[in-house]
């Protein structure tokens, strides 16, 4: 069914009424089986949108990101806010924050990250399913800002992160405009991994035998190790 909308006691034009009961008429042969021929083309051609399943899923996976409920300082609080009524995330569909790593596909770094949290920061991020994004929110995420010392590591260093948002702390508007530039990457990139998307196909994380044989070829490829090489 169409409406038409109109201003508060305005009455549509004839030609308005006209133009809507020949698309109900239309409608109504094509129930029937009335509609044939060119006005059968026509009425396809107008009414009826063509894609492909790649495209489809990544407006879905844009259009419904699902942040995980997760801060780490002041920027945490605009975070928040952008669930109220001034930003309005909900008309995105972006306000489904989940209180499980597992529900979400979006990582938001809301503050500093320290030396000791950066391991619990990344084992959070490698349990949410793929496609997921980062985004390292305010300037002490993105490059430390203030607390440029030896406690604190920028998140790129350790996990990889999609968009930046620039700030100390930046706006809810910040955040959201972070949010929609993320919302135009995922549909215009098909790679949905993030190993493709930053070029690290074929890269893991060493075990434990692994690093252990690692660390003999080294020892025994570095002279002064103990047996190995002359001593200066």
């Amino acid at each position: 069914m169409e409406v038409i909308r109109q201003k508060v006691g305005q009455k549509p034009t004839a030609g308005q009424m006209h133009e809507f009961r020949s698309r109900q008429l239309t409608a109504r042969q094509l129930l029937t089986g009335d509609l044939d021929g060119a006005e059968l083309d026509e009425h396809v051609e107008s009414s009826i949108l063509t894609t492909t399943l790649e495209k489809a899923g990544k407006w879905s996976a844009g259009n419904a990101f699902m942040p995980a409920t997760f801060g780490l300082a002041c920027c945490a609080i605009e975070m928040i806010t952008t669930v109220a009524a001034r930003t309005d995330i909900a008309r995105f569909g972006f306000e489904a924050f989940r209180a499980s790593p597992r529900q979400a596909d979006l990582l938001i770094l809301s503050g500093r990250v320290s030396i000791k949290m950066a391991p619990v920061v990344r084992r959070i991020y490698d349990q949410m399913l793929e496609p997921k994004w980062a985004i390292a929110m305010g300037a002490c995420s993105s490059s430390m800002g203030v607390f440029n010392n030896y406690a604190v590591v920028p998140a790129d260093k350790f996990m990889p992160v999609d968009v930046h948002v620039p700030g100390c702390p930046p706006r809810p508007e910040a955040l959201l405009h972070g949010i929609l530039k993320l919302r135009a990457m995922v549909h215009d990139d098909p790679s949905m991994g993030w190993r493709e998307r930053h070029g690290a196909e074929g890269t893991v994380e060493v075990l434990p035998e692994e690093g252990e044989a690692l660390r003999r070829d080294f020892a025994a490829n570095v002279p002064g190790r103990t047996g190995h090489g002359t001593n200066a």
